[in-house]
């Protein structure tokens, strides 16, 4: 073996250790896997290519010109995941706590560069201490430069970031920018300020994971859209994410192999309970129309009155948005509107058809809701929906009342296809409040006002609360048995497959944010 080889092996046997054994060892204590360990978990066996292996800091101040690790603290390159090509980068918390340096920083940013030029999704797996403190304002550019690339790519390429560990301060962002985050509980935070700093601005007591865990991200403030148990099911969902996408804004979703048979479901029909406010789990109804097992759930444990996820609908991949009755009613308040607006935005971004299932009493009440800015937050799934493209369908299972009926999805907002069940009730409120209103005077007159109240509410339902009303205009296309929507959705969707609807030229809109 000559010099030149022997010395080639040596380095990149040292590369391969990042931070040494002993850091290693600390790694795995904490139940945490090393930056190349995570990357054999998620790409596919021998696919990986590194990029800038022997890279290292050029920093040559506070000490650290005497200690240079190869790679400097990231592991960089690009594979194949289920066949398809990805560009990653996994943070070495071995070497100087991941933090991001100038050359780290220049080694991402060269893998997102290459993403967007070749169309691939970009993949991070962060494990950080933030910037590295030593390099001053070189390391705190590294991350602007790094902001710039998300926000350029957004749109063009799915990106997907996992927290693996520590995410703080400026580190924060970049991944908030990205399509997706997934945390690993017990094992990854992020926050913009720690607890000390926190304690010592506002004297509260607060641990990381409360402050910024994946439980708190996951539930509170919807930062996380997956929280994942350990690491090895966070890299799973990562790869079942990417199964629903396409590789770039240019191309449609991967289909999977799908052989039609009976599309009927009859037990669609008896799920939306006889009494119309008594409630029912809406994933009973996407389970039974979508393709078995395909529902992946976004943002499970968030805004839970409105549930969004991933599915398969005769092999091809769809978003569903659906209002959930079994929480809050399923109304739209400002959590649920923020929640599924980003969804809708992300699949027209990515040519994903889109699929509602309604069921909304309206928007939520009270002084919370209306301080905090209801009206613009709900106005940013109006206006998501408005901007959409891509096909669009509506299946209405039972309310459909006021405002919320036109934001979810409805015939005058642009939806393609828009179907209701014999249970719906398309109203612009619900019939005790519409009566107590209409029939005001005579309520008031009448020799016992309780039961001319009632009398006039199933007056109004009568007249309003069902969808033959809205079928009539048009507003409907069909009324349809509940066992029939499957099929009438696979069909559907087929026939929109080439849809083409450009919005008007302009350099972007000026989304209520």
């Amino acid at each position: 073996m000559s010099k030149a080889t022997e010395t080639l092996q040596q380095k990149i046997k040292e590369a391969a250790l990042g931070g040494g054994e002993a850091r290693i060892a600390s790694q795995h204590k904490k139940g945490k896997l090393t930056a190349r360990e995570r990357l054999h978990f998620l790409m596919d066996e021998g696919s990986f290519q590194e990029i800038g292996m022997m890279v290292t800091h050029r920093s040559t101040e506070f000490g650290l010109e005497r200690e240079k690790y190869l790679g400097d603290g990231v592991v960089t390159g690009f594979g194949t995941i289920n066949g398809r090509l990805v560009y990653v980068f996994s943070q070495d918390f071995t070497v100087f706590g991941g933090s991001l340096s100038e050359t780290h920083a220049q080694k991402i940013c060269r893998i997102m560069d290459l993403a967007m030029q070749n169309g691939a999704p970009v993949i991070g797996l962060n494990d950080s201490g933030g910037a590295r403190i030593q390099e001053g304002v070189v390391s705190l550019g590294g991350y602007a430069d790094i902001f710039y690339r998300n926000t350029r790519a957004s749109g063009v390429i799915p990106q997907l970031s996992a927290i693996m560990g520590p995410c703080a301060g400026g580190a924060v962002y970049s991944p908030a920018i990205t399509d997706f985050i997934m945390m690993v509980e017990n094992t990854s935070y992020m926050f913009v300020t720690g607890p000390n700093v926190v304690k010592t601005v506002t004297h509260e007591e607060v641990s990381s994971e409360e402050l910024g865990g994946a439980s708190t991200h996951s539930s509170k403030s919807g930062v996380t859209h997956f929280s994942c148990a350990n690491e090895i099911e966070c890299i799973n969902n990562i790869k079942a994410l990417l199964s629903y996408m396409p590789q770039n804004c240019e191309e449609d979703a991967p289909a999977v192999a799908y052989e039609a048979g009976n599309e009927k479901r009859p037990k669609l029909n008896n799920i939306v309970p006889e009494n119309a406010n008594q409630p029912y789990d809406m994933r009973e109804v996407i389970h039974e129309v979508i393709d078995a097992d395909s529902f992946l759930e976004v943002h499970k444990n968030y805004a839970e009155n409105i549930v969004v996820g991933f599915a398969r609908l005769g092999g091809k991949s769809i978003g569903i948005i659906a209002n959930q009755p079994a929480f809050l009613a399923g109304v739209l308040d400002i959590k649920s509107s923020n929640k599924a607006a980003r969804f809708v935005r992300f699949c027209d971004s990515f040519n994903i058809p889109l699929l509602v299932f309604e069921d909304v009493p309206g928007f939520l009440p009270g002084t919370d809701q209306e301080w905090n800015g209801i009206i613009s937050n709900g106005a940013k799934l109006l206006y998501a929906f408005c901007e959409a493209t891509v096909p669009r369908i509506t299946v209405i299972t039972r309310k459909a009342y006021g405002g919320a009926y036109d934001v979810m999805n409805s015939k005058h907002i642009g939806a393609d296809m828009n179907y209701a069940w014999p249970t719906a009730e398309i109203a612009v409120m619900g019939a005790k409040g519409a009566a107590e209103i209409i029939f005001k005077t005579e309520i008031a007159a009448a020799k016992d006002p309780a039961a001319k109240l009632k009398e006039k509410e199933m007056e109004y339902i009568e007249h309003f609360a069902n969808p033959y009303r809205a079928a009539e205009r048009g507003y409907v296309d069909e009324v349809i048995m509940p066992e029939d929507t499957r099929e009438k959705l696979i069909t559907a969707f087929k026939m929109l497959k080439n849809k083409v609807d450009n919005l008007p030229r302009k350099k972007h809109g000026n989304i209520p944010l």
